[in-house]
């Protein structure tokens, strides 16, 4: 049985040329048994007409105020209570700064204000439009709000441009509604904070001291924390890897000092962080404010310790599951072991630089899982697959 059966969507369409495509949304919906109604702004019935949505919804589409025929009041109140989930899609411009502002000319923006159970909305316009401050600027407060925004995507568009501000396919749309649903996921509900890739500290505005961590360990780890239910925070330096998933919130940082910040700014509402960055430990007492000359024959740095992110997270742990990363040259057991105990983690995931195809930028790695009481010791793999195995050990923690 499907898990969108038996579930109550309220679908907003607006005045987009993304509409052509709600028909076929309408149908997967009703396909996995879902009870469908819809709601149309007076402009979404250009693109699309409300006998078809109703023929395939088997309900009545819903426009205005009032039905013309009887006067009979179309109660706002009642359809934003009636619903599980209120998606709309597409969300124009318009109806967006609408849906921002509280400008309720409409009945679709007036359910939207009276709804009190999750909204869903899907972007489409054109890529001016879409690329415009004011446009960046309401999205972001919508979610802020707590709407959860199903990205647009890239391709062409009705203008004969190509870019960002297609509305996202109807297929995409039915994945996440159903992944909303799907309670079944194992880290649904779960919130995770994972650090990735190096920190770079400054000699000068063109140099700097850093190490050679890829992130991708980290970022595996988040994407597959993603795909198992979890709202994922990734806190990343400087490294060229993309966004692993649009529902990914991705912190870009520079220097350890950014990353402790960060780290700390989300650590209280988290239930599990993962800390794989690849930290410096130290840095410049002081940076030049001019790019160094190459006069002298040597030259001295003075470096003094960073702030111990790991460390500051153990002090201040309370529910949450804090797993660090230690990559080793030498004495890899007994310095993972003095890390658990120092740092207060429930447990360290080992790699040593003397394992072939572990450590920094190949896609393999080979781990051991070192606990308070026991270890875990894993063959060469993936990083996916290791952030899989990382994962399904932080499931049993969670379940304890």
């Amino acid at each position: 049985m499907h898990v969108l059966r038996g579930k109550k969507i309220l679908l907003g369409i607006t005045g987009g040329i993304a509409a052509y495509k709600t028909p076929s949304l309408v149908r997967l919906l009703i396909k996995a048994g879902a009870d469908v109604r819809v709601i149309m702004t007076p402009a979404a019935k250009e693109f699309v007409t409300p006998l078809t949505l109703s023929t395939l919804s088997k309900n009545q589409v819903y426009s205005s105020f009032t039905q013309s025929e009887e006067e009979q009041w179309n109660n706002h109140v009642e359809l934003g209570l009636w619903a599980d989930v209120f998606l709309i899609a597409p969300a124009t411009a318009s109806t967006l700064s609408k849906m921002v502002a509280g400008n309720s000319d409409n009945l679709l923006v007036a359910v939207y204000l009276s709804a009190r159970c999750p909204v869903f909305f899907a972007p489409a316009m054109d890529l001016d439009m879409y690329q415009h401050p004011s446009t960046q600027k309401n999205l972001q407060i919508l979610q802020d709000y707590g709407n959860k925004m199903i990205p647009a995507e890239t391709g062409e568009l009705a203008s004969g441009l190509s870019g960002k501000g297609r509305m996202a396919e109807p297929e995409t749309i039915f994945k996440k509604l159903s992944e909303h649903f799907d309670c079944s996921l194992p880290l649904k509900g779960k919130k995770m904070l994972i650090t990735a890739g190096p920190t770079y500290e400054a000699i000068d505005p063109v140099r700097f001291i850093g190490n050679h961590s890829s992130g991708k360990m980290g970022y595996a780890i988040a994407k597959e924390a993603q795909r198992l239910g979890a709202e994922v925070i990734l806190i990343s330096g400087p490294t060229f890897l993309e966004n692993p998933h649009p529902d990914i919130t991705l912190v870009s940082v520079f220097n350890t000092q950014e990353m402790y910040e960060a780290t700390l700014s989300y650590f209280e509402d988290v239930d599990v962080v993962i800390a794989s960055a690849a930290i410096s430990d130290y840095k410049p007492v002081t940076v030049a404010n001019q790019k160094i000359k190459k006069k002298e024959e040597s030259f001295t740095i003075n470096l003094t310790k960073t702030q111990d992110v790991l460390q500051a997270l153990g002090k201040q742990k309370k529910h949450q599951k804090l797993i660090g990363f230690a990559l080793e040259t030498n004495n890899e057991l007994a310095n993972a072991k003095s890390k658990l105990e120092r740092k207060n983690l429930d447990f360290v995931v080992l790699n040593s630089l003397q394992d072939k195809g572990a450590g920094f930028k190949s896609d393999t790695n080979k781990v051991s899982f070192i606990f308070s009481d026991r270890e875990k010791n894993f063959e060469l793999k993936s990083k996916t697959a290791v952030a899989s195995d990382i994962l399904n050990e932080i499931i049993l923690l969670l379940d304890e």
